[in-house]
């Protein structure tokens, strides 16, 4: 069990790691490979050349209104995605909210991220 604590105490989110430029988005919402579903959320997947994986998010105030909610979100993914790197393979992920998550809890955010990462992970 220390090892697993351990490998995340030392994982990082870096800038190379993140989405940053519309052209990236572009991309990926231009050549999906794969769209993952959840009931809020939704991710779209592409391989990408580099030698990690990349995460962005498209949270829009339509349908999350709130400041505090859209962050929370980022937050959560960021989260996840940090803890996952080492296990994904060199995709482009984007996730968007697809349905409103009012009234979610934060346990359930988790849940549909986490099975996102789980069908991303390397076999």
């Amino acid at each position: 069990m220390s090892n697993t604590v351990s490998a995340s105490a030392n994982a990082r989110f870096t800038k190379e790691q993140r989405l940053l430029t519309p052209a990236a988005f572009r991309e990926v919402f231009d050549a999906t490979e794969r769209k993952l579903h959840q009931s809020h959320l939704m991710a779209f997947v592409r391989t990408n050349t580099h030698e990690q994986p990349r995460v962005g998010m498209a949270i829009t105030k339509r349908k999350v209104p709130t400041a505090v909610s859209r962050n929370l979100i980022k937050r959560q993914i960021r989260e996840q995605f940090r803890v996952k790197a080492s296990i994904l393979e060199n995709k482009d992920i984007v996730f968007i909210v697809k349905n409103s998550v009012k009234g979610i809890s934060k346990i359930e955010l988790k849940n549909e991220i986490n099975n996102i990462f789980k069908k991303l992970e390397k076999k």
